[in-house]
């Protein structure tokens, strides 16, 4: 029987899972993965509008998942933590492991 203390800490890990739920969060954490970029410059490189891109750090932020710079006007972003790529390639390398066994699955049937 878990803990208290155990059930806090899963509802946590729970909330930070959501953190990761929304695929335009993915494309902005990877495009991090290569160092700290602008809101302008995460737009042009997703081809998705600015203020979807502000509206995507700004949560990100809020969970502590970037952190900003200021340098003037320009605002910077970077990962609060390199272990969130290597979490991001951890479930990419199990969703690609999973897709192959389908595939197999469904070849065996075709």
């Amino acid at each position: 029987m878990p803990t208290e203390r155990e059930i806090e800490l899963f509802k946590l890990k729970a909330e930070m899972c959501k953190t990761f739920s929304d695929y335009k969060r993915l494309l902005i954490i990877n495009q991090l993965r290569y160092g700290e970029k602008q809101v302008g410059e995460l737009a042009d490189i997703l081809k998705l509008p600015q203020a979807i891109v502000s509206r995507q750090l700004a949560l990100l932020r809020n969970k502590g998942v970037v952190t900003p710079r200021r340098e003037g006007i320009n605002v910077f972003y970077r990962l609060t933590d390199e272990k969130i790529i290597e979490a991001c390639d951890l479930v990419h390398e199990v969703l690609l492991n999973r897709l192959a066994k389908n595939r197999e699955q469904a070849d065996r049937y075709l």
